[in-house]
């Protein structure tokens, strides 16, 4: 987090978690709800809560992850755009009320060795496509030394169907973001790059190199 900037997104992979914005009309965006599944260290909670004004709700097992977010990374207190559920995220996506509610689901769930995703099984995934609405996507982190990129993949297009799935190259660090949509499109180069422009200008993300590594994965 840089201190001055506490709603900045610093590193490459955590900005590239907003890709799903290529997906959606700009303006919409305030009118949309984001859920992360795992708070981390606040940042993509801060961000949409903040800098989007979208509705937003992390959702967290460990109070200890919750109390460092408060007391050191500038996380504010539960509002009424903004909230953090303590929870296991396997069990509360599964209430019926957040069926078809979300429309950026930002899945980033690692235990304190970083080894491997928490949850990355295809029941997992066809859970979070439950809760997507139809214009919905949702972004994944894929990291670890024991992860395989090719199984994940794999589990999320069986999910969500490959023709659903996008996917960035490597980071230097080794972070995979992948994204999958609820209703799988093409928008036209014109249209990405028409949106990436706006993303960049509005909301300060890299948008526009995106385009240069971010594809469906059946045509990498």
């Amino acid at each position: 987090m840089d201190t001055r900037d506490p709603t900045r997104l610093v590193h490459e992979y955590i900005q590239r978690m907003m890709a799903w914005l290529l997906f959606v009309e700009p303006a919409s965006v305030p009118k949309r709800q984001a859920v992360q599944l795992g708070l981390g260290a606040g940042s993509l909670t801060k961000f949409c809560a903040k800098l989007l004004r979208m509705k937003t709700t992390a959702i967290e097992l460990n109070p200890q992850v919750l109390a460092a977010c408060r007391g050191w990374f500038k996380l504010p207190a539960d509002t009424a755009r903004m909230q953090v559920i303590l929870a296991d995220a396997a069990q509360e996506i599964q209430k019926p009320e957040w069926f078809g509610t979300v429309d950026a689901l930002q899945v980033d769930l690692y235990d304190h060795e970083a080894a491997a995703p928490v949850l990355d099984s295809a029941e997992f995934y066809a859970h979070c496509r439950r809760l997507l609405t139809e214009e919905g996507c949702m972004t994944v982190n894929l990291f670890g030394r024991s992860s395989s990129y090719a199984r994940s993949v794999d589990k999320i297009a069986s999910a969500f169907g490959r023709e659903a799935v996008w996917a960035f190259k490597a980071t230097r660090e080794g972070n995979t973001v992948v994204l999958a949509q609820r209703t799988p499109s093409r928008p036209k180069r014109a249209v990405l790059a028409e949106r990436a422009e706006i993303i960049q200008t509005q909301w300060d993300l890299p948008a526009t190199k995106w385009l240069r590594g971010f594809k469906p994965i059946v045509d990498l």
